[in-house]
C-alpha cells in the first residue's frame, strides 16, 4: 500500500482534480456528480465555494507524495458528512480507506455520515472498514447516470 497523506488543497491541484472528475468510469461509479463534468466554469465556482466555506474540511489526498484525489467533510441540514474522490489510477490500493481514517482523526464530530451509490461496493467497503454502519437508503437523481439511483446511507458514532 502506498503511503497516504493529507494536505491543504492548493490552486495547482485544481487542473488535475478537474480531469479526475471528468473520467467517465469514475463519474459512473460515483453517480452523484456535477451535472456536466466538462463544465470548467461550474467546477471552478464550486471549488471556490467549498474551499472558502468555514464548516467544510477539504484536503488533498497524496499517495507516495503524488496528488491522487480529495477528501472532505461538510455539513448538510445539521449533519456532518464525508465525501472523497480518488483517481481511478489509485483504486484498489487502500488509498481511500487510509485517507478516510486520516480525515476522521482531524474531524472529531460524531456522528458523521457517508453515502454511496448502493452498487458502489468499493466505496461501501471503505466506509464500513472505517466503522460506518448502514442506517438506510434513499433514491435520488444521479447526474453521473442520468437517472434515479439508490444510495446507501451510513453513520459513524
Amino acid at each position: 500500500m502506498p503511503e497516504v497523506t493529507l494536505r491543504e488543497i492548493e490552486e495547482s491541484d485544481l487542473d488535475t482534480l478537474f480531469e479526475f472528475m471528468r473520467d467517465p468510469e469514475s463519474v459512473h461509479m460515483a453517480a452523484f456528480t456535477a451535472a456536466d463534468p466538462d463544465d470548467r466554469a461550474a467546477f471552478d465556482a464550486h471549488m471556490r465555494k467549498v474551499l472558502s466555506t468555514p464548516d467544510v474540511t477539504n484536503r488533498a489526498v497524496l499517495a507516495d507524495g503524488r496528488f491522487v484525489g480529495t477528501i472532505a467533510s461538510f455539513v448538510v441540514e445539521g449533519d456532518t458528512e464525508v465525501t472523497y474522490w480518488i483517481d481511478r489510477s489509485a483504486w484498489g490500493q487502500g488509498v481511500a480507506s487510509r485517507a478516510l481514517a486520516l480525515l476522521l482523526e482531524i474531524v472529531p464530530v460524531r456522528p458523521v455520515y457517508g453515502r454511496a451509490a448502493s452498487d458502489n461496493a468499493a466505496s461501501l467497503r471503505v466506509l464500513r472498514k472505517a466503522g460506518f454502519e448502514v442506517v438506510g437508503t434513499d433514491v435520488g437523481y444521479a447526474n453521473g447516470r442520468k437517472g434515479e439511483v439508490e444510495e446507501t446511507i451510513l453513520r459513524l458514532g
